[in-house]
């Protein structure tokens, strides 16, 4: 074997992860499915909150639009959005299921 002088780090790195990849093979990567930390009940709550919290900020989008643009695409948009009875989902409790409730 001839003399090569002394190698690189990056020559060095190169040759260990290749030794390293012929005795190990190559790492297996596995991924948990998340599990849910919030009941229904309580994603359904959390939902129906952030409607409720971006509609009134929608509407406060709305009051403070400039007049010249109260008869354009986004203040009727921004009205419908304001105009929506959200009061119907707040009172719905929805079941808890398998005997819970």
């Amino acid at each position: 074997m001839a003399s090569q002088g002394a190698l690189s780090n990056a020559e060095r790195q190169a040759r260990y992860r290749a030794r390293r990849l012929a005795v190990e093979g190559l790492p297996v990567v596995r991924h948990r499915k998340v599990a849910h930390r919030r009941s229904r009940p309580q994603r359904w709550r959390d939902a129906v909150a952030e409607l409720l919290a971006l509609q009134a900020e929608y509407a406060a989008w709305l009051d403070g639009l400039p007049a010249s643009l109260h008869r354009g695409a986004t203040a009727e948009a921004l009205q419908a959005v304001a105009d929506l009875d959200l009061d119907a989902l707040a009172a719905v409790e929805p079941p808890r299921g398998y005997g819970r409730d």
